[in-house]
């Protein structure tokens, strides 16, 4: 948008920053918040602090970097009604969990290190963001965030760099924060956002996600249920396998029941099946149209109930049976095997135009991450503070939402 345009949209800026950000009691704190928010929306090259301030009339560069850098206002309250509000407003289908990466040429920014993002998709020097994103097919926002830090940035690991206390101060990391997985942060915005009185409906996630069965089995206790993409790889029984005793005789304590044979990989199982296993399903409306009307969103799957298997899960359910999970396979008729696998705990009754429904659902944060960063300058912060970094995103998030609600709302311009 350029200026004009977010200067017409001017008063319900200002009402959204009164609602989203009136936990920022400090006099000038929603002031610099609307700036920046505003600036974010302007149509500019590069969306850092100066470049920002300078497309807008009377806003000062300095301010507005102090306010994002060093002012200690509290991103929590601010994410927790802006989640509440875009619960409200776009009722989300399910919420999507997954990480995005800064590009970076130094070592000062925290948690930058030389690993893999999608992003550039190859091991880069880089920061990641974990980020939980409510979706539909319609309308998403990321509402929670979380820097992930490199073993290499906790001096409590021994991968820590030479110079981890130095680097880590110099960014302001918490001493309490250190290496944590991508995946268990994801488990602790699941808890954060649910603890703000907010329900998911499903989680949704790639395979960075679902390879891992600690997540899997962290979204079951919490009674949640999932739809997560897998690598080929991951190991599963068939819906029919049995624990047994072993066939040799015994004396004293009896044997443990367990299963006998090896899991297999999900590719071999599905291939085993056979294309014909495959049944065509649609899911949703596309953008190409036929006769003035939308043409579905269609390919071929196959369905099978399957336990997935692996230590974790083994180590759960020690003395028990595996539980039953959704296999599904992606298989176009035009390929010689499956493209894409995922795993779900929903109950075996669950339509299947559902399931892929859910399973298709997560390509709405990867068209976040791209308005996010092409359209709001997600990667442009140039701050090297802890507290910069989660400021920036939490802005951004914010000036995503209110362009997200602009769009809904039928009486309002749609921002560019």
């Amino acid at each position: 948008m350029d200026v004009r345009e977010v200067e017409r949209l001017g008063g319900d800026l200002a009402d959204f920053t009164v609602d989203v950000f009136g936990s920022l009691t400090r006099v000038g704190w929603q002031d610099r918040a609307g700036q920046y928010v505003r600036g974010l929306m302007v149509d500019g090259r590069r969306k850092s602090i100066q470049p920002m301030a300078g497309r807008l009339p009377g806003v000062h560069d300095q301010a507005l970097n102090h306010f994002v850098t060093n002012s200690p206002w509290d991103v929590v309250p601010v994410r927790r009604r802006l989640a509440v509000r875009m619960d409200e407003a776009i009722g989300p289908a399910a919420w999507a969990l997954d990480d995005t990466g800064w590009l970076k040429c130094g070592t000062a920014s925290p948690g930058v290190a030389r690993q893999y993002t999608g992003t550039a998709g190859k091991v880069t020097n880089c920061q990641i963001g974990v980020s939980l994103n409510l979706v539909t097919d319609a309308a998403s926002c990321p509402v929670d965030w979380r820097l992930f830090l490199p073993e290499s940035w906790d001096p409590a690991s021994p991968a820590a760099a030479a110079d981890v206390d130095v680097r880590r101060a110099r960014s302001q990391i918490p001493d309490e924060v250190g290496h944590r997985e991508k995946w268990r942060l994801g488990l602790d915005m699941i808890d954060e956002v649910i603890g703000w009185g907010l329900t998911p409906p499903v989680i949704v996630t790639d395979a960075g996600y679902g390879d891992s069965g600690e997540f899997r089995h962290g979204l079951t206790e919490r009674g949640l249920s999932y739809v997560v993409q897998i690598a080929t790889t991951i190991g599963v029984q068939q819906q029919e396998a049995a624990r047994t005793a072993p066939p040799a005789a015994w004396t004293g304590r009896r044997p443990a029941l367990r299963y006998r044979s090896p899991a297999t990989s999900v590719k071999d199982l599905v291939l085993s099946h056979g294309a014909a296993a495959a049944r065509s399903v649609s899911w949703r409306d596309g953008s190409r149209t036929r006769a003035s009307r939308p043409v579905k969103m269609r390919s071929r799957f196959v369905f099978l109930r399957v336990r997935p298997a692996g230590r974790t899960l083994l180590a759960a359910h020690r003395d028990q049976d595996l539980p039953e999970a959704w296999l599904i396979a992606e298989w176009p008729p035009e390929r010689d095997e499956p493209t894409k696998y995922w795993l779900s705990n929903l109950p075996a009754t669950t339509p299947k135009r559902t399931l892929i429904r859910w399973a298709k659902l997560r390509w709405r944060i990867e068209h976040d991450y791209r308005e996010l960063k092409t359209g709001l300058g997600l990667d442009h912060y140039e701050g090297r503070t802890w507290q910069g970094w989660h400021h920036h995103v939490t802005l951004v998030s914010a000036a995503h939402a209110f362009c997200t609600l602009q769009r809904l709302d039928p009486k309002a311009p749609a921002p560019a």
